[in-house]
């Protein structure tokens, strides 16, 4: 079956397929629950390992990731495309609570090293079936929390943007593919407001300049360049 992608998911490592991170979930979910259930705790350290290899070397070196790009993918069709960060930083979260699990079970810390298993498992098989992703979450939030809104980026330049001072502007920061994004930019070019649309893949100096960590971003600015209002899609 021939697979028609948006997304290679090997070389556009900006975004993801939304379900790629829910199978990896279930993966974690299981194979955690198992270490506790059966006492097999090096299950933990296979799985510390592997979401350390996968976020050192890419999705190649994931097994998870390469069973659902190369299996699963091919049969169900490509998921929304969606912003490949806050999964990532949700993996880093995961990384970090199995090494310390499995440490724990080293230095014969039965109890805690189960606690947190069970804890990842938990969250792991959350997200994989309601989609409420903790890791991903935490990060969304201190995105924002340290976002354009914030004092140090209080204004845009506008030869930046390439735009001429006539009014309030809004400014778009996306990626082009990610489905929330091109949904995003449909609503700006119906509506009646002036817009300019920054690409953070061409971009990538803008998204560090003005401190946006998560697309889509999009944010009001007035005729000087003052950031007025992050807006909410």
């Amino acid at each position: 079956m021939t697979l028609s992608r948006t997304a290679d998911p090997y070389r556009d490592l900006d975004v993801i397929d939304a379900r790629a991170p829910r199978f990896n979930q279930v993966v974690v979910g299981v194979v955690s629950l198992l270490a506790v259930l059966s006492g097999w705790w090096p299950l933990l350290s296979v799985l510390a390992l592997q979401l350390g290899i996968g976020l050192r070397f890419g999705r190649r070196f994931c097994l998870p990731c390469v069973a659902y790009f190369e299996v699963v993918q091919p049969l169900i069709g490509e998921g929304r495309i969606e912003d490949a960060r806050p999964p990532r930083f949700a993996n880093q979260i995961g990384f970090g609570v199995l090494t310390l699990a499995s440490a724990a079970h080293g230095v014969g810390l039965t109890g805690f090293g189960n606690t947190l298993g069970l804890l990842v498992a938990s969250l792991a098989v959350l997200a994989a079936t309601t989609g409420f992703c903790l890791g991903c979450e935490i990060y969304r939030l201190g995105s924002r929390l340290r976002g354009v809104r914030t004092t140090v980026f209080d204004r845009m330049e506008l030869e930046d943007l390439g735009a001429i001072p006539r009014g309030e502007l809004l400014v778009a920061f996306s990626h082009p593919l990610c489905t929330d994004c091109q949904t995003v930019e449909t609503t700006l070019a119906a509506g009646s407001n002036l817009y300019v649309n920054v690409d953070v893949r061409d971009r990538p100096d803008l998204a560090r300049k003005y401190g946006v960590t998560l697309v889509p971003t999009v944010v009001r600015i007035a005729a000087d360049g003052r950031v007025v209002q992050q807006l909410e899609f």
